[in-house]
């Protein structure tokens, strides 16, 4: 069986699912009025989020870390507040997606997710951030991301 592409539009979330879907990405990101986002990746996916880099006009920040340590949190929304940011798209897992949660929960800036591990993060309201030690999670309408893709292929 094929597998097509659709797109699904859900409140809050719009969805948008097919093979090759990444390329959209920066279509997605002007849509929800990104002129200059933060894309969001670990070390490791550094090198795939060029190419969302060059495509949606943004800056990288590739220190996403697991569990969302509020340190890094603080280190993304300097660089989100010295180079103007408004909105984020988060590429990879839920190191990614987690900080995008963050970014947004502090400034009511627009997400894109872009994830590789299907773990589901990226469709609810929920963060969980990291600080001394202890874990705590947050809920709120500004953690939810406005635009999911997910592009079989990653």
């Amino acid at each position: 069986m094929a597998l097509g592409s659709f797109v699904y539009a859900a409140l809050p979330t719009r969805v948008v699912f097919g093979r090759g879907k990444i390329a959209q990405a920066a279509g997605e990101a002007a849509r929800l009025g990104m002129k200059r986002p933060l894309i969001i990746t670990t070390r490791h996916q550094a090198e795939s989020g060029k190419a969302i880099v060059d495509a949606a006009g943004g800056v990288a920040f590739a220190g996403a870390a697991m569990h969302t340590p509020v340190s890094v949190t603080e280190e993304a929304m300097a660089i989100v507040k010295a180079e103007g940011c408004d909105g984020t798209i988060a590429l990879g897992g839920g190191s990614s997606t987690g900080l995008g949660k963050a970014i947004a929960f502090r400034t009511d800036l627009p997400q894109l997710v872009i994830p590789t591990s299907y773990a589901g993060s990226e469709m609810t309201n929920i963060l969980g951030e990291t600080q001394d030690a202890a874990k705590i999670t947050k809920r709120d309408a500004k953690i939810q991301p406005e635009a999911v893709i997910y592009d079989p292929d990653l």
